[in-house]
């Protein structure tokens, strides 16, 4: 949200009860309860990787602590991660990631910024949030100059303790010296040092106290108030807060859908398939979903859930969350047309009623078939279907007329009368596509 456009903020909250009711708080280093009391506001900062050109669902959970931190009357900052997403987090992987140029990550950083200003207000006041990229002060320290102002500070003992290390530690040597996939390379195992220092850079230069992150960033996040702590002098203290990792009831990670990473970018994820994401939620993961990704008060979810409980076929609770949530990282009319474009692939809703745009982002996963206009002059639906597309929608003519007779075969949301209509005389589609279903399955063919 920014500040031209946001509404006045209710009274502050108590952070860390609002995260803990709503399922997000993991974790705390002693004495955060009392920080976040006694000083106001307090700047905490996460950070986020850079090495995509949008966030995704999983950053979606964090970008909420921040939503929350700014909500209890304290300053959001967001740090992109323009140098340290360079090298590569090792926390939760496997393996070496791939590197990107500056002008790269540059770009990526502009889309995210973009995006974060749907949910935070950046602004010059106390509590106004700040976007910072760890880039602008690392570009000026020399190799060895970090390692004598910064790198003696901790040793490897202590790096080593990291479980994110451990668990990348133990890899045969060749496989290491090679790239493969086994051990942890000198470049991510030095990643912990550099956040740490992001957080001591923050501390001294925006008396930031506080960092936030998923559970799977306390070892770097604790590294920074250890740097802070052997940096500084003897009052200097920081603090660390994590949120729970966004899980399935079953324990599996929460944010891939059948066709991949639910990006926050129209243009990757669009919003009808941004939608059907959340609408799609199991009842068991539901409830935590929607305290986790909206702000609804315990009071609205509760009425919803006891709405829900009656009837549960009428996915209330999924259909609450899912609009909040493509409001929200997309807008109402995006929202409106999701619910459309679903009425219409799922209720017999109109086609016509699509946006060009918006009926391509439908049909991005499904099969696009493409036929020169010109090879369809004479054409009948038959041959069309079978014989001329880049990939058939039926092997044969005969099961094309199989299936008309059957009545399972429909254009552009209208049965098909016959296997023998010709191309030229159906009614298209902003003037070049066809929207085909066989039996639950569609199709959209592009006359080019």
């Amino acid at each position: 949200m920014s500040s031209e456009t946001s509404t006045p903020h209710p009274a502050p909250t108590d952070l860390l009860a609002e995260l803990k009711w709503r399922g997000m708080y993991h974790d705390a280093m002693p004495g955060t309860a009392e920080h976040l009391a006694s000083a106001a506001p307090v700047s905490g900062y996460i950070g986020f990787d850079p090495t995509a050109a949008s966030l995704h669902i999983g950053n979606l959970a964090t970008i909420m602590l921040l939503v929350h931190l700014q909500r209890a009357g304290h300053r959001p900052v967001a740090l992109v991660g323009g140098a340290t997403g360079m090298i590569g987090d090792p926390s939760g992987k496997s393996a070496e990631r791939n590197l990107l140029d500056e002008t790269t990550l540059r770009a990526n950083q502009a889309g995210i910024r973009a995006q974060l200003e749907k949910f935070l207000e950046f602004n010059d006041s106390p509590t106004g949030a700040v976007l910072v990229n760890n880039y602008d002060w690392f570009k000026h320290f020399s190799f060895l100059g970090f390692l004598r102002d910064v790198g003696k500070h901790l040793t490897v003992n202590y790096m080593m303790a990291k479980d994110s290390v451990k668990r990348r530690i133990g890899g045969n040597e060749e496989s290491s010296v090679s790239g493969g996939s086994d051990g942890i390379s000198y470049t991510e195992f030095s990643y912990q040092l550099l956040q740490g220092y992001d957080f001591f850079h923050l501390y001294k230069n925006l008396n930031c106290t506080l960092q936030m992150g998923a559970s799977d960033q306390w070892g770097n996040i604790t590294t920074g108030t250890e740097l802070i702590r052997r940096l500084g002098g003897p009052d200097d203290k920081a603090y660390a807060l994590t949120g729970q990792l966004i899980t399935k009831a079953d324990g599996t990670k929460y944010g891939k859908s059948e066709t991949g990473t639910v990006w926050l970018d129209p243009a990757l994820t669009s919003p009808y398939q941004f939608y059907q994401f959340f609408l799609r939620a199991e009842d068991a993961d539901a409830p935590r979903l929607i305290r986790v990704f909206t702000l609804l008060n315990e009071s609205e979810i509760d009425a919803i859930e006891a709405e829900h409980a009656q009837n549960p076929g009428l996915k209330t609770l999924q259909k609450a969350l899912a609009k909040d949530v493509t409001i929200r990282v997309h807008s109402e009319e995006a929202y409106k047309i999701a619910v459309a474009t679903s009425e219409v692939l799922f209720g017999g809703g109109d086609l016509a009623a699509l946006d060009e745009a918006t009926l391509v982002g439908v049909f991005t996963g499904l099969p696009h078939l493409r036929v020169p206009r010109a090879d369809t002059a004479d054409l009948n639906v038959a041959v069309l279907f079978s014989e001329t597309t880049n990939q058939q929608i039926l092997p044969s003519r005969g099961e094309v007329r199989k299936l008309v007779k059957a009545n399972g075969l429909s254009v552009n949301g209208a049965k098909l009368a016959s296997p023998d209509a010709l191309v030229a005389e159906l009614p298209l589609l902003h003037n070049k596509y066809l929207v085909v279903k066989k039996g639950k399955s569609y199709y959209l063919v592009e006359l080019t």
